[in-house]
């Protein structure tokens, strides 16, 4: 039995148990695709994140049940580049800038975002990348 092949289409990209595959097998396009359910798992919880009565290890562990599973969902077959590392780093960075909360410069007395080397200090326990190693 002899199969045309120009009936066959080309397939660009598609959905397979979650991810995203491309024809040009692009970990950008995995990354951003696991990123965009993380950032609205974090919009959905973002007041509870932001609730000042709630304690921050709670809120640390929303971020570690709730988000980061979801945006790290197959991460065992991705061989990140260093843009993607920052990518993750950055999107981890805001969901613990929100869990931190704003700081009160001592010299100005005005509130400002907590810089990546406070947030890193606050947040005792691995990021991101060392749960990806």
């Amino acid at each position: 039995m002899k199969i045309d092949n120009s009936s066959f289409e080309r397939v660009e990209e598609f959905k397979y148990l979650g991810t995203t595959l491309t024809n040009q097998n692009s970990i950008k396009e995995v990354i951003k695709s696991r990123l965009k359910p993380g950032n609205a798992f974090h919009h959905s919880v973002q007041n509870l994140l932001s609730f000042s009565l709630l304690p921050k290890n709670l809120k640390i562990k929303i971020y570690r049940s709730i988000i980061l599973p979801v945006v790290l969902y197959g991460h065992e077959t991705w061989l990140l580049t260093l843009r993607e590392e920052c990518r993750l780093t950055v999107s981890e960075n805001i969901v613990l800038r929100r869990i931190f909360g704003p700081k009160r410069d001592d010299v100005a007395g005005e509130w400002r975002k907590l810089n990546n080397e406070e947030v890193n200090d606050l947040y005792s326990l691995p990021n991101i990348l060392r749960v990806l190693q």
